[in-house]
């Protein structure tokens, strides 16, 4: 993993939102979050709390996080939130946000960085861990729920982690589809459109809406499947049934964050389900927990988004854009 230590002592990198998409592959987004997911099972990782607050301006919500890793030598966080008028009033995407990075040993910032690309790539990563560690193998059928501007970057990174043969997708609004339809054609995989009880001939079904009530079910969904949720990042939202849960085994980014404002808050507050019963997927990539452990089984990933992910991420950028000579170097 990349670290700050990248950057000299007395100077601040720049890497601007316009230069992500030329230094930042879905590759190097992979590897940046499974390095970091399996420093924080091992606890030389750890994120502190989030703060996120309602501006009374714009309908935005504003807010930070943050962590440490001492693995990777990184130490940030990430600044933004969601502006809901930006694209219809300024042609801007709503979600906002920069990273900064700081030196562990002095305190120092070392770089700041565009977090907006960076946020939809290490969001479509973290699936695709989970993908890559808690799928059957022999998973073909990829069902996405979900058609927004972050579902194409989810798609793309499934695909490219995975053999599927076939994307089957719902969307509240069917009308957007096509854009997915569009993602899987350039890459050489069959799409269809589907009914929400559709998607029990899904091997692997990724969730990423902004839904405050479940629209899949516990009876959507067949044994053996593997979901990655990925659009409860709040307290209230809810993509998928909590009895979804409670037959499932629950891995997660962050055990806490699932619990207060991801897929988990509903299944515990139901009591489907016990923070204790939700595994951290670092514990698999380390091998110290052997994840799915049958063909039957229903395995879920409730990724809530932690601020280790944009850091690691961001410290891969800072590493990549120096070395290139990219990076805007402001001496301090």
């Amino acid at each position: 993993m990349a670290d700050g230590r990248a950057v000299p002592a007395n100077e601040l990198a720049i890497v601007p939102e316009g230069m992500i998409a030329d230094l930042l592959t879905r590759e190097a987004s992979f590897a940046a979050v499974e390095k970091v997911f399996a420093a924080m099972a091992s606890g030389d990782a750890c994120n502190f709390p989030v703060v996120r607050e309602a501006l009374g301006h714009e309908d935005a919500l504003y807010g930070f996080k943050g962590g440490f890793d001492r693995v990777g030598g990184v130490l940030g966080l990430k600044a933004g939130g969601y502006w809901p008028h930006n694209l219809e009033r300024r042609g801007i995407i709503n979600h906002q946000s920069t990273v900064f990075l700081f030196d562990p040993d002095t305190g120092r910032v070392r770089a700041m960085v565009g977090g907006n690309l960076l946020t939809a790539l290490r969001t479509a990563a973290a699936s695709s861990v989970s993908i890559r560690h808690l799928a059957r193998a022999d998973a073909r059928v990829l069902g996405m729920v979900g058609a927004g501007h972050q579902a194409k970057f989810q798609l793309r990174a499934a695909l490219e982690t995975h053999r599927f043969e076939k994307v089957i997708g719902w969307n509240y609004h069917p009308e957007m589809l096509p854009c997915l339809a569009a993602v899987a054609g350039e890459m050489g995989v069959e799409f269809e459109a589907v009914e929400l009880a559709g998607l029990r001939a899904a091997d692997v079904i990724i969730t990423i809406t902004s839904s405050f009530a479940a629209s899949l079910m516990a009876d959507h969904v067949s044994p053996g499947t593997h979901l990655a949720c990925m659009g409860t990042d709040t307290k209230g939202k809810q993509e998928v049934e909590a009895a979804l849960l409670g037959r499932a085994t629950v891995f997660c980014d962050e055990v806490a964050q699932s619990v207060s404002i991801g897929e988990a808050q509903h299944a515990v507050a139901a009591g489907l389900l016990a923070a204790g019963d939700i595994v951290q997927i670092g514990a698999v990539i380390n091998g110290t927990h052997p994840g799915r452990t049958s063909a039957e089984e229903i395995t879920l990933f409730d990724g809530t988004g932690v601020g280790l992910q944009d850091l690691a991420v961001a410290a891969s950028i800072v590493e990549t854009a120096v070395s290139r000579g990219l990076a805007t170097i402001v001496p301090l």
